[in-house]
């Protein structure tokens, strides 16, 4: 296993839109491992495989306090969408800001597991919320696309002002300081 470096926003790397998975083997549950041990150190509570530069439709998410429930969703696809719930969220790929978002309360999601068998269930809450999230990255959108114009353009002149600063939107997941999706 092995931590990834996350990418972050505005890398046009993040835009790509993911592929399907042709087949769980080796190579995908190495990088749903890596994925896990990336997002753990984070530490976050979820990351898709986009934002570490692999174009995979792959997400790990773990919602729970005591982060003892990994969930690995390979190609998933939200099949339903009920309610509403307006959550502040972060992301590991735009450090340091949070916002409000408003998405689906609940949701019904058919993916591959690790061992490539077809998994259908029933997510609500912070888990709905954050595959919501995660799956956003799979198709190239970030939280900030959910955003108005105006804080749209506060974040970029931010950002660049940070990387003026910092250098290149690139860095090891071990660094990051707060809790985020």
């Amino acid at each position: 296993m092995a931590r990834l470096p996350i990418l972050e926003y505005p890398d046009p790397r993040l835009r790509i839109r993911a592929t399907p998975v042709e087949s769980v083997d080796d190579e995908i549950r190495a990088l749903v491992a890596d994925l896990f041990e990336t997002m753990y150190a984070a530490p976050g509570i979820g990351l898709a495989a986009t934002q570490v530069n692999v174009h995979k439709r792959v997400l790990v998410t773990d919602v729970s306090e005591e982060r003892n429930e990994p969930c690995c969703l390979i190609n998933p696809e939200i099949l339903h969408k009920e309610g509403e719930i307006s959550y502040e969220e972060g992301c590991l790929s735009v450090p340091d800001v949070f916002e409000p978002v408003t998405r689906a309360e609940k949701i019904r999601v058919r993916c591959l597991d690790e061992q490539g068998e077809v998994r259908e269930f029933e997510a609500e809450g912070l888990l709905a919320i954050c595959i919501q999230h995660e799956s956003d990255h799979l198709d190239g959108k970030l939280f900030v696309d959910y955003l108005s114009t105006l804080k749209r353009d506060r974040l970029k002149k931010k950002i660049a002002k940070k990387a003026k600063r910092d250098g290149p939107a690139e860095r090891d997941a071990s660094r990051i300081s707060a809790p985020v999706i």
